[in-house]
């Protein structure tokens, strides 16, 4: 692994870095890797307690693992960085169920994919690396490319994922639902998940868009999600957040109209510091739409609405980013627009949501269910990244020692935009091969740095 990372290393400040990759074609492929795993053997840790009190930190356990042979269309990647999303908080903490399930019926399905069927689990949807190996039938990648990896799995055998992958029966979340995920210094992903790195950027700030800002694109521009146009007003909750600050983005990118739901003063600041101008923060204006456990208080629906009108010059939302879940859900239907589109990808804070359908029959609005994006709203989501139109949200980076503190601020939502997470990247700032470019949106790039 120390060839391979000296390899790698090689690149840095070279001015033919893809010279310095390509003679990662003849390093050995390590035998094992060290992977940030939870086990099988543990997924009972956490019973009776409540879900804010389980803490990822006891269940992600860095340890040794054999590396996986190749298969027909996988690509072996030396990953450099990682960031953590929900769905790794959600394996740390055994909800709602075990991701052994998913691996499970995973390995039923063929002798290739009994491989993901192990006694411990490497997490993780995102990475950013460099191509180690390529498996039979792999033409567009080879040794030596430097890529992002979107999280989708699929095995486009039915002819439902032609039209859309989202829709194949065997859509999966690498990472989540596959194992050897982006949490470790090896991974193995499907060679259609690649994508080029976007040059101006480090391991860990390309690491970070992948899942999140793919997920926004489908869910706000895409026509399979709201089709948003210019001059919507778009209303996103958790506007600072991983998610929520690629979805401000977007909607600003895409000359809508972002209403940045927020819960700190400083969560607000980053909001305007994007190009937002109306931001609520919900916690300093008291917004409370729960009066106990069973019942929502529709008056601070009605207070919210007001609220959003109020800053938008009379407006409700065309559309509304949902992925908060049971909190928020039901203030969600109420404010959107007449015919106006509530989007949802999520639920946070509680998979059951509740909501007064009379808001939503009688007044001709739509709820639609988004999950991550298909192969070509990830590259077009990608692409904006590189172009430089979108620009990652990291504010912190751990160690992948650390991985467990980093899911556990996460968890807590003691974090703004994303946390990183350098797997064999030894600093911050390494991988930057168009340094010009950067230096243009330097203070974008590094708007969420140290919140």
């Amino acid at each position: 692994m120390q060839d391979i990372l000296e390899a790698i290393m090689a690149a840095e400040g070279s001015d033919k870095p893809e010279r310095e990759l390509a003679g990662l074609a003849g390093l050995p492929v390590p035998e094992s890797y060290r992977g940030m795993v939870v086990r099988a053997d543990e997924t009972r840790m956490f019973e009776g307690l409540a879900t804010r009190d389980k803490d990822p930190r006891k269940a992600l356990h860095l340890q040794e693992v054999p590396t996986p042979e190749l298969g027909p269309g996988e690509a072996l990647v030396a990953v450099m960085a990682s960031a953590i999303n929900y769905n790794t908080v959600w394996t740390s903490i055994f909800e709602p169920l075990p991701t052994f399930k998913f691996l499970q019926r995973y390995g039923r399905l063929s002798e290739l994919t009994r491989r993901h069927d192990l006694p411990y689990h490497v997490v993780g949807s995102d990475a950013a690396g460099v191509v180690l190996r390529t498996g039979p039938g792999v033409t567009k990648w080879k040794a030596g490319d430097e890529v992002v990896a979107h999280c989708l799995s699929v095995e486009l055998e039915d002819a439902a994922g032609h039209d859309d992958t989202m829709l194949d029966p065997q859509q999966r979340i690498w990472g989540f639902e596959t194992n050897f995920g982006g949490l470790a210094e090896l991974c193995v992903v499907k060679a259609n998940q690649l994508m080029p790195k976007p040059r101006h950027l480090s391991w860990e700030e390309a690491a970070s868009p992948g899942l999140v800002n793919s997920t926004a694109y489908r869910q706000l521009v895409s026509h399979h999600g709201a089709n948003m146009k210019q001059g919507d007003v778009v209303l996103i909750w958790g506007a600072s957040g991983g998610l929520g600050g690629y979805a401000t983005q977007m909607a600003l990118n895409g000359g809508a109209i972002p209403v940045c739901v927020v819960s700190s003063p400083e969560k607000a600041e980053l909001c305007r510091s994007m190009g937002a101008e109306l931001v609520i923060d919900r916690s300093a204006e008291g917004f409370r739409f729960w009066k106990d456990e069973q019942t929502q208080d529709q008056d601070e629906w009605r207070r919210f609405g007001e609220r959003i009108r109020e800053l938008t010059g009379g407006e409700d939302p065309d559309i509304v980013f949902e992925h908060p879940g049971r909190e928020t859900f039901g203030a969600s239907v109420y404010v959107a627009k007449k015919g106006g589109t509530i989007v949802t990808c999520a639920s946070t804070s509680g998979y059951q949501h509740q909501y007064d359908n009379r808001y939503l029959w009688m007044h001709l609005k739509r709820i639609v269910g988004s999950h991550f994006a298909n192969y070509r709203e990830a590259w077009e989501a990608n692409r904006l990244v590189a172009l430089g139109q979108i620009h990652p949200t990291v504010s912190r980076t751990y160690p992948l020692e650390q991985t467990g503190q980093a899911a556990y601020e996460v968890h807590r939502n003691a974090h703004q935009g994303k946390v990183g997470v350098r797997c064999l990247a030894p600093t911050d700032g390494l991988g930057v091969r168009d340094p010009q470019m950067r230096a243009r949106h330097e203070s974008a790039i590094n708007r969420f740095r140290g919140r």
